[in-house]
């Protein structure tokens, strides 16, 4: 009795001191955005919003394409020749853009036209949108993330809109029962229904990952937060892969998710785990789910997060890109990018890597060949690196050694797609779009705008719609490095006065 008391005791002492340093961060935050000059971001927000509700009428412009951006939504209209983009975000290294711009891209025309529809969402990043055909088509768009241009403060959302794509007309529906807010979630539609997993919600202070998963009737318009059993279920994370197979099952795979080993220190976990999510037998509510671990066959990835995945008409999931972050220590990562693709056979879950088949020159052949019969197996995991004249592109392994892994090299002579993370990747017509994505080299941060196709029923190679400018992601220098060396100095005052306010409640604890 008097150890399960004394427990009990650590419990709320650790939790006292967890909100009391939350406060202190809190306060120290507010100091420094006051020394800045920036509103408070729920401000910020109810601003945008309101400037939305003042537009009345509906525009459509041809406009240039979007300018570089990353962790936006990418589309493709439910019944025309047409791919749909919005929202984003794009970092120069001294200030942060976040967008609400709806662009739709026509195929045959090559033309890009700007749709300015009244009472539309904020300007957010890494929410969720799908496409419906229901209607003349209908947009779905969920939760996401505004941030404010100094990176210092983040506003998360779950509210939930619906484009009428015929009408030109937003609705944001207001429901008693949402999924809380988040960013980094995924979301697909199937069978009339919305379905949300996952995501993070992060102040800047605190932050959670999640696992749970949502469903929204497109009939009903109400919100369900199921009851997903399982021996095994898929720990919390966000950036992951979700799709739906024609039997009715949802398949969730990798993503990233992060947690505190010590003060100030975090330390990231990039999944490669796949479950499935089914529905059980003889549920008439349509609210009993399973989870369950699923070991594809095939050439695996590595563990991967950022990806972008798109499934064809066919039940094929096509995967590009993703970073897997490695620790070269408790406070440093090394982001390892790639720009892979593979396939899922989401009916009978088998990985594929997809090989291009157009012409290479003989220097890349002859390169391929000695990879193919020069390494064994052992040797093919390691890490391997390649230069677009650009970047230096590092691409990694494994989690396993037993794994093949291939350079990103495979691809060149291609006109492929230099490695990336979070890009906007849609199908349509058996022709496979990636736009866009973000590529790190460092403490450096390059936001892309080039714009690819590839017909999936040749595999031959990727074409080029638009270059990649390499002016429009340059990166500017920060200038925050003498108020950085204030907000140090703040920081050590303020970490003294932690460290006694910890020591008063450690104190008053039953160690015995």
């Amino acid at each position: 009795m008097g150890k399960k008391d004394k427990n009990k005791k650590k419990g709320k002492g650790a939790e006292k001191t967890a909100m009391k340093t939350d406060k202190k961060l809190a306060a120290k935050q507010k100091k420094l955005l006051e020394k800045i000059g920036e509103d408070d971001i729920v401000n910020i927000v109810a601003t945008l919003e309101a400037n939305e509700q003042r537009r009345t009428t509906v525009s459509e412009t041809v406009v240039s394409p979007p300018t570089p951006r990353s962790n936006f939504s990418f589309c493709a209209h439910p019944e025309k020749e047409e791919l749909i983009l919005f929202g984003g975000e794009h970092y120069d290294g001294q200030k942060l853009s976040v967008y609400n711009e709806l662009y739709f891209y026509n195929i045959p025309k090559n033309e890009w036209k700007l749709v300015m529809a009244p009472a539309g969402p904020g300007p957010r990043s890494a929410h969720q949108m799908v496409s419906v055909a229901s209607d003349g088509g209908q947009l779905w768009l969920f939760g996401g993330e505004h941030s404010t241009p100094s990176q210092m403060q983040f506003y998360h959302y779950r509210d939930l809109w619906v484009f009428r794509i015929a009408s030109r007309k937003w609705e944001k529906v207001v429901t008693q029962n949402s999924p809380s807010p988040r960013s980094g979630h995924r979301m697909i539609a199937h069978k009339k229904k919305l379905f949300v997993f996952g995501g993070f919600y992060d102040t800047g202070i605190s932050y959670k990952y999640y696992n749970d998963v949502w469903i929204f009737s497109m009939e009903s318009y109400q919100w369900q937060c199921i009851n997903a059993k399982g021996s095994i279920v898929p720990a919390p994370r966000s950036a992951g892969c979700m799709a739906a197979t024609q039997d009715g099952k949802i398949l969730v795979w990798g993503g990233y998710s992060k947690t505190s080993v010590k003060k100030e220190v975090e330390r990231g976990v990039t999944h490669s785990d796949m479950y499935a999510l089914a529905p059980e037998k003889n549920d008439a509510s349509g609210l009993l789910w399973k989870w369950s671990s699923v070991k594809p066959g095939g050439y695996r990835p590595a563990p991967r997060s950022g990806v972008s995945v798109a499934v064809a008409a066919n039940g094929k999931g096509y995967i590009f890109g993703g970073v897997l972050d490695v620790n070269e220590d408790e406070e440093n990562l090394d982001g390892q990018f790639s720009n892979e693709m593979h396939l899922l056979d989401l009916s009978n879950p088998t990985w594929r890597l997809i090989e291009l088949k157009g012409k290479k020159d003989k220097s890349t052949k002859s390169k391929d060949k000695k990879e193919e019969e020069g390494m064994d197996t052992d040797a093919k995991a390691t890490t391997q690196v390649s230069s677009d004249g650009v970047f230096t592109i590092t691409v990694g392994g494994s989690s396993s050694s037993s794994q093949k892994v291939k350079s990103a090299s495979k691809l060149e002579g291609h006109n492929a797609p230099s490695p990336r993370m979070k890009p906007g990747m849609a199908i349509c017509k058996g022709t496979l779009y990636l736009y866009g994505g973000e590529y790190e080299n460092g403490s450096k941060q390059y936001t892309l705008n080039d714009f690819y196709s590839l017909d999936l029923h040749k595999l031959d190679e990727w074409k080029t719609i638009i270059k990649q400018d390499l002016a429009a992601c340059e990166w500017m220098e920060s200038e925050s490095e003498e108020s950085g060396s204030e907000s140090d100095s703040d920081d050590d005052d303020d970490d003294d006065d932690e460290s006694d306010d910890e020591s008063d409640d450690t104190s008053g604890m039953d160690t015995d």
